[in-house]
Formats: structure tokens, C-alpha cells, sequence
């Protein structure tokens, strides 16, 4: 099997019951749980309307301005999946559009993200369906491969395996290890609600601040009272 362009079987994948709950948590407390080391870059930005992504990984990494081997994923993906494309960050050329994006609703995708630039902006924005990417450009893709399917991608230093969990809002995207997922959960679950009694004292006006001058003074801050 020649390095660089295969396609592999996706051996293990984080379930639809999984995916379904991380939905209801923002993406930044995940990341709060993850140590706040793993991110998908700024550049990518939600292109669709804003709806939530959360699915099972389908990773792709292609020759920047080709988009053969994203044919083909779409193809094999199943219901749920997130097609994640590494395509180099290349803006030049668009991957995607909105015949592709039809055929992804079609068969009832969870969303593409796209390391590279889509096309068709306006009608991709009116949709649901998530896509993120990281520019816009009409110049249209070439269709002569290489690439590789269900093997392991980088994207800005974060590292995406085949079954991984993918989550995106409007604050950006994020890879949840297949193995850490559940843990992961847990404990976003648990931020969430700490957040939401530390809204509540907010609004009650009995909110604790006194770690900000405790923080102050053991750094060493002049001047507080």
C-alpha cells in the first residue's frame, strides 16, 4: 500500500450516543477539561449558520487544491460522521461547494471541517448543516489525488485519528480523543454545572471574588488596599 495515497478501514469510533450528549456542552469548557493545550486554530471558523457539530471522525489529507480523496470520504462516510480534511491550510483553491454539501446533507452527515477554503459561501451559510474552513475563494479544485483516508491528520498541532470525537459551536472546533472521550465528558459536565452556580450567584449578587486580590498578592501586586 503506497504511503500517501490509500484509503484504510476505520477501526474504532466514539458512539452516537457519545457524540449526541457532547452536543449540549460548549466547546470551550471541553477544552477546559483538555488542559487548554489542544485546539483546531483560530482560522477555522464556522461557515453554516452556526448549528453545533459532534460526530465520529472520517479524516482525510489531501493535496492542497485537490479535493479527489473528499469525493471519495463522502462516499464511505456513514450518518453522523465529520469528514476532517487536511489539505495544508492552502487557500488558493476551493475544496468544497454546494454540490458537495448537497450530497453531505443527503446522506446525513455530521459536518466537514476543511484545513483549506470552500466556495458557494452564501448558500453554505444559509444551511444547518456544519461546515468549517478556514477562508473562501471561487477558484475551483483539481481532482488527480494523492491522499489518504482514515489515517491519522494534523491540524495547527492538533492531532486527529480516524473515530475520534469531532465538536464544534460558534467559539471553534475541537478533536476529544477516542480513549480520553468519556472522561472528557465527565468532567465537562461537571464544569458546565460549576459554571451555571457561579452564573446564578452572579444574578443573586453573592458571588465570590476574593481570589482575584488572593491571586494579586501572591504574585506580588503593589498598590492593592
Amino acid at each position: 500500500m503506497p504511503s500517501g495515497f490509500r484509503i484504510a478501514t476505520r477501526s474504532r469510533q466514539v458512539s452516537a450516543d457519545l457524540a449526541e450528549r457532547f452536543r449540549a456542552l460548549p466547546v470551550a469548557n471541553v477544552s477546559d477539561n483538555m488542559s487548554r493545550i489542544t485546539a483546531g486554530g483560530p482560522r477555522l471558523r464556522p461557515m453554516h449558520n452556526g448549528d453545533v457539530m459532534s460526530g465520529p471522525a472520517l479524516t482525510v489529507k489531501t493535496r492542497p487544491g485537490d479535493n479527489l480523496m473528499i469525493h471519495k470520504a463522502i462516499l464511505l462516510a456513514q450518518p453522523g460522521d465529520v469528514i476532517v480534511v487536511d489539505a495544508g491550510g492552502d487557500l488558493t483553491n476551493a475544496l468544497i461547494g454546494d454540490l458537495m454539501l448537497a450530497q453531505m446533507v443527503y446522506r446525513k452527515l455530521g459536518g466537514i471541517v476543511i484545513n483549506g477554503a470552500i466556495r458557494d459561501s452564501a448558500t453554505i451559510r444559509e444551511q444547518d448543516f456544519p461546515v468549517f474552513a478556514a477562508g473562501v475563494t471561487h477558484r475551483g479544485p483539481y481532482k488527480d489525488g494523492p491522499g489518504e483516508i482514515n489515517l491519522p491528520i494534523a491540524i495547527d498541532g492538533m492531532v486527529i485519528e480516524a473515530g475520534d470525537l469531532i465538536i464544534g459551536d460558534p467559539d471553534g472546533l475541537l478533536c476529544v480523543p477516542f480513549d480520553v472521550a468519556e472522561q472528557v465528558y465527565a468532567a465537562s459536565v461537571a464544569k458546565q454545572a460549576a459554571e451555571h452556580r457561579q452564573v446564578a450567584n452572579i444574578k443573586a449578587g453573592t458571588h465570590d471574588a476574593a481570589w482575584v486580590d488572593a491571586a494579586l498578592r501572591r504574585l506580588g501586586c503593589e498598590g492593592l488596599d
